[in-house]
């Protein structure tokens, strides 16, 4: 089943954030290669694809686990958790309807 993984950052998160990316990236990267991945993502903090100095507000990624615990493991062990780019994370089941 899919689910969504929603972080929301913390103020002033940027400089954690570039830090952290990487190793955020890399895992990423074993979700797609596994074929799990739907789509990962930030939300800029302004209404731009590029919102320089303003940094983001968060990420959202839909992936595949095998169950709600696993997914909450995954997104637990997130180097931006580790970091502190996260204020928080929810993460919920999520069931893909379009496109087909």
């Amino acid at each position: 089943m899919f689910y969504a993984i929603v972080g929301q950052d913390v103020s002033d998160s940027l400089d954690k954030r570039l830090a952290a990316r990487p190793a955020h990236l890399e895992r990423l990267q074993a979700l797609q290669q596994a074929g799990r991945l739907l789509l990962a993502g930030p939300f800029p903090a302004i209404d731009s694809n590029d919102p320089g100095a303003a940094g983001f507000s968060g990420s959202l990624i839909v992936a595949e686990f095998g169950s709600l615990a696993d997914a909450q493991a995954w997104a637990d062990a997130d180097p931006y958790v580790a970091a502190g780019v996260y204020a928080g994370v929810s993460v919920k089941p999520f069931k893909k309807v379009l496109p087909a």
